[in-house]
């Protein structure tokens, strides 16, 4: 683990593999720290030749935590007056938090994947950053196009609700995450509950800044609507969405892929909106088709 000062702020961050690898940066989601790519997943990445960089966003995990609180119907009324809200970072600032990360270890250019809020991040790296990606790979995410079926009620609730403090009552926080995990979680794949557990346990010893959830999620909501910039992309991508997500619904890789010329559309059908062990293939075999078509001759 290591330390990178980006942007005025520091991020925590690893790499793997061999120090002529093709670099690979993986971009994780809302409110998830990097470890939520685990070794099984990265390893097989490794394998493939690739020298995997994964970090903590900031306001999570081990990266620099922020402070304020906004509400999210001051950010959405914002939005609607069409200002911008009053919010302590944004999704933007984040993708520069990504592309600072590549100029801190010298890297020119990478391949890119994020997952859900990750995937919104890369969008905007390889959009706004063209010179920098070689691929995108975008796992269960989204375009921000409002007219697109929303979350599931249940599943949206696992975002907003409140988990019991761990410091008071460590077994109702981690059953807490269980149902949480199990509610948006792959009905095809599903994880073994003691997995589940003893990774909600490693989570929140690593780190824990509840507040930075909603913080993020501001980011998000104030972004809105990236089909324009995201038209422009003219790197080779990949998406990768599962048919039971009910946080991300398929709608929104469907409108990814359709958006962005030529990207290729793999739909999982089972999967919902978690990396259980039995589908890090179908990720790494996203990834590594999208840097097959940027290794391709024009």
């Amino acid at each position: 683990m290591a330390q990178a000062q980006v942007n005025g702020i520091s991020l925590e961050y690893e790499v793997h593999g061999a120090d002529d690898g093709e670099p690979l940066l993986l971009i994780m989601g809302l409110g998830a720290q990097m470890t939520r790519w685990p070794p099984g997943l990265y390893e097989k990445l490794v394998e493939r030749g690739f020298r995997v960089i994964r970090f903590d966003n900031r306001d999570c995990g081990l990266s620099q935590k922020f402070s304020g609180m906004p509400t999210m119907e001051s950010v959405v009324s914002a939005r609607m007056r069409g200002e911008a809200p009053d919010i302590p970072y944004t999704l933007d600032d984040m993708a520069a938090d990504a592309v600072g990360l590549l100029d801190h270890l010298g890297i020119d250019r990478a391949h890119v994947a994020g997952a859900s809020m990750g995937g919104m991040i890369g969008q905007l790296v390889t959009a706004d950053y063209p010179e920098r990606v070689h691929s995108f790979t975008a796992v269960f995410s989204t375009t921000g196009n409002p007219a697109l079926p929303p979350s599931k009620p249940e599943a949206m609730a696992v975002l907003t609700t409140r988990a019991p403090d761990p410091s008071k009552d460590i077994e109702a926080y981690l059953d807490h995450m269980v149902r949480g995990a199990r509610t948006i979680g792959s009905p095809a794949f599903p994880f073994e509950e003691s997995a589940l557990r003893e990774r909600a346990l490693n989570d929140v010893r690593r780190a824990y800044e509840p507040l930075g959830v909603a913080r993020q999620l501001a980011a998000v909501i104030a972004n809105g609507d990236r089909r324009p910039k995201i038209a422009n992309i003219k790197a080779p991508v990949v998406v990768l969405h599962g048919d039971a997500d009910p946080l991300v619904p398929v709608e929104g890789g469907k409108d990814i892929a359709a958006t962005i010329p030529g990207a290729e559309l793999r739909i999982v059908p089972g999967m919902g909106h978690d990396l259980p062990p039995a589908l890090y293939d179908a990720v790494v075999e996203a990834i590594c088709r999208a840097a097959e078509r940027a290794r391709a001759p024009a």
